[in-house]
């Protein structure tokens, strides 16, 4: 269904900052509040829409205030515990000389936002070489985490391309992803990019008093815009996530971004993050590389795509005869892709095109790439 238009106007006047005058003027129009809270915490932004409306007495019914001032209770307590959690872990991991770089959650809202409160509670997330994936394994299964991920006798992931632990604890529901690779916008396309390229420029971050090791502001945009462009941007808490870390930074050294997401492939990736973060959110940014990230006609095109449906369908892609995730991949990086054995894998699709028997099913390596132009030239 649809989202209404007023819940949608409102959470646009938040994302882009608007005036304390703008906000009340649209609040009063607002006729369905269910629909508005739903809408909210779909796009990760209920904390933000508390604040925004937490003067608003009049205008905001009585049930919705209740109901907003629980939920963002609820998330500044498993903010605290995130927190509580992610500096007794690192400090373990620091006793048993382990590096580790927690992303994103309470050390982005700590880092960008300086306020625990102002971003959804989320997992905890965390990277660490793979050499030492072993021994951060067994200290957090002492600490009473289970290993969710199926892993091999060789105690690797079951599920190929896949570069990331999942444990939880069952006493108190803590969620944690240890990763030892970053993954960009599609398994297919990936550099290796982990510790050894956030932990030489890190720097540190104040959290819940403690000091706790950060990614530089260059790198946290690429991997936000890495992040937000793997998930089509279905959130709009991402975005706000890319403008807020561009207002906090009026130093961002942007060409030392530009060139690194060059030799990474992530250059389209970051151009369509910070051309939604100034379109949808206003987000300032130099004219000049703004000029530059909109004169990519196709990334131009995304964003525009991806903000007009960012309520109404969010998450979907568009169509056309490149599939959206090549279309973020730069020349030699697309070609790269084209010409591996991974981008030509089939798939459960190439199989269901056609049944061949087992001593055949070479030839979907031959058929997958007529079926991929043909579902493409349908639409």
């Amino acid at each position: 269904m649809p989202a209404d238009s007023q819940s949608c106007e409102l959470l646009r006047a938040i994302a882009k900052r608007s005036s304390a005058e703008q906000i009340h003027r649209i609040a009063p129009e607002v006729r369905d509040w269910d629909s508005l809270f739903n809408l909210a915490q779909n796009h990760r932004v209920l904390p933000m829409l508390f604040s925004r409306l937490a003067d608003m007495s009049t205008a905001v019914p009585q049930t919705m205030q209740q109901r907003l001032q629980a939920a963002y209770d609820r998330n500044i307590f498993h903010n605290l515990a995130n927190a509580a959690e992610l500096i007794a872990v690192l400090k373990a991991f620091e006793q048993e000389m382990i590096p580790a770089m927690p992303f994103k959650g309470v050390v982005l809202g700590a880092s960008i936002y300086q306020d625990l409160t102002t971003r959804t509670a989320g997992d905890l997330d965390l990277l660490v070489r793979y050499k030492d994936l072993t021994r951060a394994t067994t200290i957090l299964l002492k600490r009473g985490y289970l290993l969710e991920t199926p892993v091999s006798a060789e105690g690797t992931p079951v599920v190929p391309n896949y570069y990331e632990y999942h444990f939880e604890r069952p006493t108190d529901g803590m969620v944690l992803e240890l990763r030892w690779r970053l993954e960009l916008t599609q398994t297919s396309f990936r550099h290796d990019l982990g510790m050894d390229w956030v932990w030489p420029h890190r720097r540190i971050t104040k959290l819940a008093g403690a000091e706790v090791p950060d990614i530089s502001r260059e790198i946290t945009l690429l991997m936000l815009c890495m992040h937000g462009s793997k998930h089509v941007w279905s959130r709009l808490a991402w975005i706000c996530d890319v403008a807020q870390l561009l207002k906090v930074s009026p130093d961002l050294d942007w060409k030392a971004v530009l060139r690194e997401a060059k030799r990474t492939g992530l250059w389209r990736s970051l151009a369509l993050g910070v051309l939604l973060a100034h379109r949808v959110a206003d987000a300032e940014v130099p004219q000049p590389f703004l000029k530059s990230f909109e004169s990519e006609t196709a990334v131009s095109n995304l964003a525009q795509y991806i903000q007009q449906n960012l309520f109404d369908a969010p998450g979907t892609m568009p169509e056309g005869r490149v599939p959206y995730h090549i279309t973020l991949l730069g020349f030699r990086d697309r070609a790269r892709g084209i010409l591996s054995l991974d981008f030509l894998q089939p798939n459960e699709r190439d199989l269901a095109a056609i049944s061949l028997p087992k001593s055949l099913h070479l030839l979907y390596y031959l058929i997958r790439p007529f079926r991929i132009f043909w579902d493409r030239s349908a639409r």
